[in-house]
């Protein structure tokens, strides 16, 4: 673990076992899942390695927990590391989250910089190398990683994050490291900025329906399950339900949301139906943010008998997937959003979402199909969206079996794999087109790699190539040595 006195770093590493991808089957069909283990065939014993910073918290982390498994389901020795660092490399790198979604004025000093953020980098990877056939480095937080000289392979970077306003000053710095990649994934094509001379891909996130909060129940079983945190917690269960879940954060626009809440249950016809609004919020390792930003919500709620701020409760993904089965309305509108896991959730559940008209919420909400757009601020229009679907059983259930609908053919576990098998077929020339997600054309990067290529070696030094001839020997072997925790 981090020692704070020493500043000695020993990078982790998450040990998952694999899964039979045939239980997916019953969501995707049959037809899906052959066609991953036929995408995968060539691809068995290869490494896949994962790089992120948190182990529980987040989208990615979630995501990771059951991409690894699945893909070591396939035959694929799939990894996933995670970096280590201090409350000054977490908080730094909260601001690069920030800049990067927009916000212009926050002060980033050479000494985060360079030692809390490159230096802490360095230290995770001075004594731990990471040796793989591909590589996937999972936003800002680790994004320097791929100068220390001890990861190798095919090496991609990963941003999770909506982009489309980011602040120049922090896209400027992290540009150069972005360029050094071998590619860069995005979750939408509108958070490319200038500068990448790198290939770039669009891959939405996805959810596993087979993990506990996916789990689809009745409204029966979903009330049975919450009884404990209804009984916990003083809530009404009869009572209709508004829910949102996300972190506390300045981007989610809790305030909005409450503002609506205390508007739409003062009109009379809502007023007698008594709702009640639940806001649920989990705390992250790499968010130090978190805890003022959730005291900053619970002075915005003022007292308010009607809404209830969870933080951090236990059996988490059991009482959200029955939260989000028991709400009449999920609400998500976030200022900024690189894609919003949580709008996934509540569609697979069968609950309509009222998002905002920003990042990869625009990719799953279709406007007055499953669910319904808004500005992030237009008070009144997430007032009158409430009042709908609170007051109309129709629009709510027509509205929530489209969501379900999208989420199958676009945001299921599967699908996210298949997308990132093609990438590796594709790195390591086992299929030669282009896969259809790329978005640029060809870059500065290619062109430069097809005139100097691997096996277009100009060193003097026989030192330096036989170096350079062990290196992709080790690569090609499947006996790979990693730094276990």
């Amino acid at each position: 673990m981090f020692d704070d006195q020493s500043r000695e770093y020993k990078n982790q590493f998450v040990a998952l076992d694999a899964i039979d991808v045939d239980e997916y089957k019953q969501f995707v069909g049959d037809k899906a899942i052959e066609e991953l283990k036929w995408l995968a065939e060539p691809l068995k014993d290869k490494v896949w390695a994962n790089v992120n910073s948190t182990f529980i918290g987040g989208g990615v982390a979630e995501m990771l927990r059951s991409v690894i498994p699945f893909a070591r389901g396939l035959g694929i020795n799939c990894r996933w590391f995670v970096i280590e660092g201090a409350h000054d490399f977490f908080s730094v790198t909260k601001k690069f989250h920030n800049l990067l979604q927009g916000i212009k004025e926050l002060d980033i000093t050479m000494e985060e910089i360079f030692h809390a953020y490159l230096e802490t980098i360095q230290q995770n990877l001075e004594k731990t190398r990471v040796l793989a056939h591909m590589v996937v480095i999972h936003d800002p937080q680790p994004a320097a990683a791929i100068m220390s000289g001890n990861i190798f392979g095919h090496i991609l970077w990963r941003c999770h994050i909506d982009t489309t306003e980011a602040s120049r000053r922090i896209w400027r710095f992290l540009m150069p490291y972005i360029n050094q990649y071998s590619g860069a994934i995005f979750t939408d094509e509108s958070f490319i900025k200038d500068g990448l001379q790198v290939p770039t891909y669009q891959i939405s996130p996805c959810i596993d329906p087979l993990q506990p909060k996916n789990r689809q129940r009745t409204h029966e079983e979903a009330i049975k399950t919450l009884a404990p945190l209804f009984e916990k917690n003083n809530i009404d269960g009869k009572r209709p339900m508004i829910l949102a879940v996300s972190r506390y954060d300045i981007h989610k626009n809790q305030k909005s949301i409450i503002e609506a809440f205390k508007k739409v249950k003062a009109i009379p016809s809502v007023k007698k139906q008594k709702p009640i609004f639940v806001i649920v919020g989990n705390s992250a390792s790499d968010d130090p943010e978190g805890m003022t930003m959730y005291k900053t919500i619970c002075d915005e709620i003022a007292g308010d008998p009607d809404i209830y701020p969870l933080l951090n409760i236990e059996n988490n993904d059991e009482y959200i997937g029955a939260l989000m089965k028991v709400s009449k309305c999920f609400i998500h509108v976030s200022t900024k959003e690189g894609f919003g896991l949580v709008v996934t959730e509540a569609m697979w559940h069968g609950t309509p979402v009222i998002g905002s008209k920003v990042g990869g919420i625009r990719q799953q909400v279709i406007d007055g199909n499953t669910g319904f757009l808004v500005e992030p601020f237009d008070v009144e229009k997430i007032t009158s969206y409430m009042q709908l679907l609170l007051e109309n059983k129709e629009t709510r259930e027509n509205l929530g079996e489209n969501a379900i609908e999208r989420v199958r053919k676009n945001f299921l576990l599967p699908t996210l794999i298949k997308k990132y098998l093609v990438l590796m077929r594709y790195y390591l020339e086992i299929d030669a087109k282009n896969p259809e997600f790329r978005i640029n054309e060809i870059t500065y990067s290619e062109i430069r790699h097809a005139i100097f290529g691997k096996n277009s070696w100009t060193f003097t030094s026989e030192e330096i190539k036989d170096k350079i001839g062990k290196l992709l020997e080790e690569l090609e072997t499947t006996n790979i040595n990693f730094k276990d925790r």
